[in-house]
C-alpha cells in the first residue's frame, strides 16, 4: 500500500507541474484580457504588441507542441465582450511607413468555420463581424462614398 500512495502522490505532483506549467506558458495579457471578459483590457494588451504582430496575438497562443486561438477559446468561454474587442481590432486596417494592416486574411485563414461558429455560439458578434468586412472611403463624390465589401 506504501508503493501505491507513493506512486499515487508522484503522478499527483506530476500533473500539477504540468498544469503549473501550461497555465504559465499560456497566461499571456490577451488571455487574461479574455478570462476578465474586458474590452478594455484587451485593447490595452494588444497596444503593446507591434502592429506585424497584433493578429498572432490575438488568434494564437502556442504552449508547449499545443496551439489554441484567444478568439475561439473567448467565444467558447462566453467572453463576449473581448471576443467583440478582438474583432474589432482585428478587422482594423492601420498602416506604417511599410505596409498596411488588415487581419481578415490571417482571421479566415486560421478560423475557416468563422461564419458558422459565430452563427451557433455567438450570433451577437455577427453584425460586428460583418461591419468589420466593410471599408468605406473618406471622400465622398456627388453625396456618395465608394465601399468595398471583403468577402471569402
Amino acid at each position: 500500500d506504501s508503493l501505491a500512495q507513493e506512486s499515487f502522490r508522484w503522478s499527483l505532483h506530476l500533473i500539477s507541474r504540468i498544469l503549473l506549467r501550461v497555465i504559465n506558458e499560456g497566461s499571456t495579457i490577451v488571455m487574461r484580457a479574455i478570462n476578465d471578459n474586458s474590452g478594455k483590457l484587451l485593447r490595452r494588451a494588444v497596444s503593446c504588441a507591434p502592429r506585424n504582430k497584433r493578429a498572432d496575438w490575438l488568434l494564437k497562443v502556442t504552449v508547449g507542441t499545443e496551439s489554441i486561438s484567444p478568439f475561439k477559446w473567448a467565444i467558447k468561454a462566453g467572453s463576449f465582450e473581448a471576443a467583440e474587442a478582438i474583432l474589432r481590432d482585428l478587422l482594423t486596417i492601420r498602416a506604417d511607413r511599410d505596409r498596411y494592416y488588415y487581419g481578415m486574411d490571417i482571421l479566415f485563414e486560421r478560423h475557416e468555420d468563422i461564419i458558422r461558429r459565430l452563427c451557433l455560439d455567438a450570433p451577437a458578434l455577427l453584425p460586428t463581424f460583418l461591419e468589420g468586412l466593410v471599408w468605406r472611403s473618406r471622400i465622398a463624390e456627388n453625396g456618395e462614398r465608394r465601399g468595398e465589401y471583403y468577402v471569402k
